[in-house]
């Protein structure tokens, strides 16, 4: 700040900051410095960093406490795997499951329920995922399965293929709501499994991405309902464009608004 006293043990405010840039966290003895020093600007910095290293604190806590089934369940079965599905919803397009193993020590800052993040952050989450798992699968059910089988059944059957797709074989499975039947391992059922496991979360994230994808190609195939912005979830444009045009043959054929 112009005119601003110099304090020699910390700088001018344009070299304090130079100096905190990337810092993980304040010294003792710097925090001390910061918390004496009588300018305003210096005042608003330290504020600033304290509000920073809370909310990063904050965070560990989140990702510590998701990943409390997973350690209670390490000591005695490990590998344990979370898996979580993706398209129950939509119209058109599959529906997908992802199976993800963690370790227990990974650190996935901002990982949650992939409904609760950005586009944005599933995307960078999804491939910190794949590149950091012990192992990760994808399983789909198609829309001619979704039809016959109905989507409750179809979402199980993606899973057991996300399950069945681990190249590590785990002896307990994490499941987001229900229980998978005729499935050979143990599993625990968690309602709202992707907001508090840390596996089925990841599995979430990965599932959402999956799916969004092949929506998003499918809309190259079948523009004209808008695939691209919707992802097949009957919002009142794509209603409206299944009146106009009728259904496609990646719709489901079962689900009213399609009939």
């Amino acid at each position: 700040m112009k005119g601003e006293k110099r304090v020699e043990s910390l700088g001018t405010i344009a070299e304090l900051k130079k100096m905190l840039q990337g810092e993980e966290s304040l010294s003792e003895e710097l925090e001390k410095k910061l918390a004496s020093d009588g300018r305003l600007s210096v005042q608003k910095l330290y504020r600033d960093l304290l509000i920073k290293q809370q909310k990063k604190n904050d965070e560990l806590k989140r990702l510590k406490k998701l990943f409390l089934w997973e350690e209670s369940l390490i000591a005695s079965a490990q590998p344990v795997a979370g898996v979580d599905e993706a398209g129950r919803g939509p119209l058109a397009g599959p529906v997908t499951a992802a199976a993800v193993i963690l370790d227990s020590k990974i650190c996935l800052p901002g990982l949650n329920d992939s409904k609760k993040i950005t586009a944005k952050t599933r995307d960078r989450l999804s491939r910190l995922i794949k590149e950091k798992a012990v192992a990760w699968s994808v399983g789909w059910a198609t829309v001619e399965e979704i039809d016959c089988l109905n989507i409750h059944n179809a979402g199980f059957l993606a899973m057991k293929r996300a399950i069945a797709g681990l190249t590590v074989r785990p002896n307990t499975v994490l499941v987001d709501g229900f229980e998978i039947p005729e499935f050979s391992l143990p599993q625990i059922a968690i309602q709202k499994g992707d907001s508090i496991s840390a596996s089925i979360a990841a599995a979430s994230i990965i599932a959402k991405v999956a799916r969004d994808k092949v929506m998003e190609e499918l809309h190259q195939k079948y523009p004209v309902y808008g695939f691209l912005k919707h992802k097949g979830y009957p919002t009142k444009e794509h209603l409206n464009a299944i009146k106009l045009n009728g259904s496609s043959p990646v719709h489901r054929q079962t689900f009213k608004g399609v009939m």
